[in-house]
């Protein structure tokens, strides 16, 4: 799907400086969200988000666009869920253009989420596949080589994290429920690593000026004033979730946190959003160890 912009060309590609580069995981090179043009042939295939962080080279981390893929509208095009209303045949036909052209060492485990913070940590037993039914959990984690944690996301926050070593890596589904209960703390704390070894990084996520909350959500969320924006509507306020993220990891003593530029409800040529279409298709946040 071309961006929704009259702008001749979007770059989405570096959400700070050192974004959007080309690591080698396989015979082939990855493509990254690229400057696309409406006609660009780098449209036809699918585009990520890479995490600008200081990971070692093993640690693979990506998130999804919309792009690149075979679903129809309002999923058009590269919508990854099966629970959303989507052709279930198109869903398993972008989950093979995943696996294939990012050269995925495994089917990523994929989760039921349910909004909550139950984070698992998975194994894959020597010569057996994991478990066939998803887990339900909005998290994973693993110390095992080539085994992909996912989650899938439209406006809410998926949160990278690897130990400094890229021994033990994760991926978290942090909306504001999620926040409010703990889910950060229970990603870091299923790493099994102290705090100043954690390394973490919020890909695209909704942004505050399109995140209207009631004040009584807000008093749920707690964090600092500076997290949010007064609404013209009373009762209500603006919430950055970039900035309550780093409220709760900074407590937790994790140092070296970062996160994209993008918001998921703006850019809609991109991105998937929940509060901006309501029917939609779904991103994917993967991360593993090579």
């Amino acid at each position: 799907m071309p961006p929704a912009s009259n702008t001749a060309t979007r770059s989405v590609a570096k959400s700070s400086p050192g974004a959007g580069l080309y690591p080698r995981i396989c015979n082939s090179w990855w493509t990254p969200v690229k400057t696309i043009t409406t006609d660009s042939p780098v449209s036809k295939s699918p585009p990520i988000i890479v995490p600008d962080w200081p990971a070692p080279e093993n640690v693979v981390a990506f998130t999804t666009t919309r792009c690149g893929g075979v679903s129809g509208a309002p999923y058009d095009s590269f919508n990854l869920a099966l629970h959303v209303g989507d052709e279930a045949a198109k869903v398993q036909q972008n989950r093979q253009i995943l696996k294939s052209h990012f050269c995925l060492p495994n089917e990523p485990v994929w989760l039921e989420q349910i909004h909550g913070t139950s984070v698992v940590s998975l194994a894959r037993p020597a010569g057996k596949p994991l478990p066939a039914d998803p887990p339900r959990a909005d998290g994973a984690v693993s110390a095992q080589r080539g085994v992909v944690c996912a989650v899938m996301t439209a406006d809410c926050m998926p949160l990278f994290l690897s130990n400094k070593a890229g021994t033990r890596v994760g991926v978290i589904h942090a909306g504001w429920r999620g926040l409010a209960n703990g889910i950060i703390e229970q990603g870091v704390s299923a790493l099994n690593e102290p705090a100043d070894q954690v390394l973490a990084w919020a890909g695209p996520t909704i942004g505050q000026m399109h995140f209207e909350i009631d004040n009584e959500v807000r008093e749920q969320l707690g964090g600092p004033d500076q997290a949010y924006a007064a609404s013209t509507r009373p009762g209500k306020c603006h919430a950055d979730l970039y900035q309550l993220a780093a409220f709760r990891l900074q407590a937790l003593g994790v140092a070296q946190y970062g996160h994209s530029r993008h918001c998921t409800f703006a850019e809609a040529g991109y991105f998937y959003s929940y509060r901006r279409d309501q029917q939609g298709g779904r991103m994917a946040s993967l991360i593993y160890r090579r």
